[in-house]
């Protein structure tokens, strides 16, 4: 996954690439594109993702300016709480009951209920109807080439290129967040590679247009950080710890939680 950046709301945690692997940052943009070229082929990734991935890719300074622009989380749960989650209680108590069957199924599988990838699924993007719009190879070209966390965000963008590689994007359709995350629960294509399903059966892990891919994948990570079936989600368990991994920020993930409880109890 990743950790959201939707509204602003923590600073990107990314886990790093070996700095061996990397190019130095800044300098010549070609020439150093051309090194990510060089490094995506050594790492198997067909001629015909990197050229159709990175053919024209160019530097974005509005993406360096966002990032360098961030702050820590400040709203008070009750502030944050008050804001986030009651626009968004009826659409989500629908939605709880419009994917109850698929829910059912996903929860049996990986243990995560319902109600908290809901919750999860509301706060990041409205239901999928804020994705972002941001071309996701520009911005981790750009974040991977600034000297502020190259190794990082290149994992990232060797990462992005894996996932069109294998068929599951075109580079048309990967956009989302400014800072590389992906789909209507936000991953990072680091995270996208290790925990997205396809659970719709097409062939394809498609966390931008299948909602049952999205519902699956967000259970999927949640488990493989530990989730633990039939368990409470609230502060000071297990699972609440395990949604510290999704998103750092101990509002944020008191407010998933809050909104699953709503959406588990029907309040």
């Amino acid at each position: 996954m990743r950790l959201p950046t939707f509204l602003g709301l923590c600073l990107v945690v990314l886990g790093a690439a070996p700095a061996a692997a990397a190019a130095p940052c800044g300098g010549d943009f070609a020439a150093w594109l051309a090194g990510v070229k060089t490094e995506a082929a050594t790492a198997g990734i067909s001629q015909r993702a990197i050229q159709s991935a990175l053919a024209g890719v160019a530097y974005d300074p509005t993406i360096i300016a966002r990032d360098h622009a961030q702050g820590v989380f400040r709203q008070s749960f009750a502030e944050f709480s008050g804001r986030m989650v009651p626009p968004r209680l009826a659409r989500a108590r629908r939605l709880y009951a419009q994917y109850g069957p698929v829910l059912s199924r996903i929860e049996a599988q990986y243990g995560v209920p319902g109600a908290v990838i809901v919750a999860i699924w509301g706060l990041e993007t409205d239901f999928g109807a804020d994705n972002g719009r941001f071309p996701t190879i520009r911005s981790l070209a750009t974040l991977a080439y600034d000297c502020r966390r190259p190794d990082k965000f290149r994992t990232e963008l060797i990462a992005a290129l894996k996932i069109v590689d294998r068929g599951d994007m075109t580079p048309a359709d990967m956009r989302g967040a400014w800072a590389g995350e992906i789909g209507q629960t936000q991953f990072l294509p680091s995270s996208y590679l290790k925990f997205a399903v396809d659970y719709d059966g097409n062939g394809r892990r498609d966390l931008i247009h299948s909602v049952p891919d999205v519902l699956a994948s967000t259970a999927n990570y949640l488990k493989g950080y530990g989730w633990q079936r039939g368990q409470s989600w609230g502060q000071g368990s297990a699972n609440f710890q395990v949604l510290l991994q999704w998103n750092s920020s101990e509002v944020y993930t008191e407010t998933v939680a809050y909104f699953a409880q709503l959406l588990a109890t029907g309040q």
